[in-house]
């Protein structure tokens, strides 16, 4: 990088219509029966005017307006981002499909309107529609963080230290029928103030958000800024400070720029913090995990999951155990009596570059023997490191907890299927092979999740 040397000039090559549309990717909605479209142009809207073309295979097709957003440079936090790494974003479109049926097969393409009346038009997609919440039907997930993008070429570039984000991209590619959601928790596209590589990273998994929904968590390279708000005073977005993240892709958040939410996906309930805002007991995301906890049917919806970008659990990297801790300070003591409270049976987390599993536990204590089955009384919650997306791997502790049941630094994911209100799989799998190298079944029935244990039920009265 530091000498270049010329190797070749090629022709000069240009765009057919470089605003043309591009890199739709879908997005789970605020009603469950509801996919929004993201996509990238370069219409204004005092050019074109956007909209979805939809509907069911062999049925008429409807068209749906598309909003616009854009930022510019002022938007930006520092540098780099608000220098020599800026880019013109473009326009970013989005677009609510509403009154979908449950679990059908959608197609779709992205459209802009012009002045005189011409159509320029995306390519063509489709979309299976989510189930109803508590339906029971097979639903697969996907969730890993910490991924970022490479060059499919080999060539350098800034941040170039994603080895296992192709893999990973690729490895989903190949079983893309056999998932219904994708969570991609924090740590996004590692562009770190360099703008153009959101477009890198949105063309990189195009064959996957233009397929399924791709749901996101903040990282810390994606909102951390000095004096704008975040947790942390550091400055790992490099200036974006939450702007990109916010804007490239959508959430269900009532407030895009705090990025909690909550997804009712079937016999699931998706609970997503964000670690880069305040979490600690008292704080407005506090309040809203503990009703996102607190308001799910468990009869219909068994399956109750908490993720956000960094460990609020257990993690036993050499990271935070350097450091006395295992985990980020004040996580688990805030949260962990909610987990336990409404009986929370997985977190995920991303951060730490590598994967691990805990058993069930509650105040540093396995509080099931078992390592691969688990049934009857729900009297834990097992957390989960999966930050093995793509970015340069870390290390482990050499001391093992009793807690950490599984370690294993390599570039990977966990998937997640339901098959009913009864029976869960959960599956590791590595990213070089897609096999699965850790697994576990949960199997329980309704009452097992009412029964209560320690700390998760109020205490008796005399009146009782």
């Amino acid at each position: 990088m530091s000498k270049p040397v010329l190797v070749a000039v090629s022709n000069t090559i240009s765009f057919v219509n470089p605003k043309a549309p591009v890199f739709p990717r879908l997005a789970l909605g605020k009603q469950w029966n509801e996919i929004t479209v993201t996509w990238t142009s370069g219409y204004s809207i005092s050019e074109a005017v956007p909209f979805v073309e939809w509907g069911k295979f062999g049925g008429a097709p409807a068209q749906t307006p598309a909003g616009t957003l854009t930022f510019s440079q002022n938007s930006m936090c520092g540098a780099p981002a608000r220098t020599v790494g800026w880019r013109d974003p473009g326009f970013i479109h989005t677009s609510s499909l509403h009154g979908l049926w449950p679990n059908q097969m959608y197609y779709y393409k992205v459209g802009h309107q012009l002045s005189n009346g011409t159509i320029v038009w995306g390519k063509p997609y489709s979309f299976k529609a989510p189930p109803f919440p508590g339906q029971e039907s097979l639903q697969r997930v996907v969730i890993f963080g910490d991924m970022g993008k490479a060059e499919r070429d080999g060539s350098n570039e800034y941040s170039n230290n994603q080895p296992g984000s192709l893999n990973t991209t690729d490895t989903l590619i190949k079983d893309l029928d056999n998932i219904d959601v994708v969570f991609h928790i924090g740590d996004i596209t590692y562009a770190n103030g360099y703008l153009s590589q959101w477009d890198q990273f949105t063309a990189q998994i195009e064959p996957i958000a233009s397929h399924v929904p791709y749901m996101l968590a903040s990282g810390n390279h994606e909102r951390d800024w000095p004096d704008s708000g975040s947790y942390y005073d550091v400055k790992d977005s490099g200036g974006e400070c939450g702007v990109l993240a916010e804007t490239m892709f959508y959430v269900p958040a009532e407030n895009r720029a705090n990025y909690w939410y909550t997804i009712d996906y079937g016999m699931f309930r998706f609970c997503i913090g964000d670690t880069e805002h305040d979490w600690t007991e008292g704080s407005e995301q506090y309040k809203f995990l503990e009703e996102c906890f607190a308001t799910v049917d468990r009869k219909h919806q068994p399956w109750l999951i908490f993720a956000a970008h960094r460990v609020l659990g257990y993690s036993s990297s050499s990271g935070y155990v350097a450091k006395g801790l295992t985990g980020e300070p004040n996580g688990r003591e805030s949260l962990q009596p909610l987990w336990q409270k409404y009986r929370v049976d997985l977190t995920f987390f991303g951060h730490e570059h590598m994967y691990e599993r805990t058993c069930p536990v509650y105040e540093n204590q396995c509080v099931n023997t078992n390592k691969t089955q688990y049934s009857g009384t729900m009297n834990g919650t097992i957390h989960a490191v999966v930050g093995g997306g793509g970015k340069s791997l870390d290390d482990f502790s050499t001391l093992v907890p009793s807690w950490s049941l599984y370690r294993d630094v390599d570039f990977g994911f966990v998937k997640l299927t339901a098959f009913n209100h009864s029976s869960l799989l959960f599956e590791y799998k590595k990213s070089r092979d897609g096999q699965a190298y850790d697994t576990f079944t949960i199997t329980r029935e309704y009452k097992d999740v009412l029964a209560c244990v320690i700390d998760s039920c109020p205490p008796k009265t005399l009146s009782s």
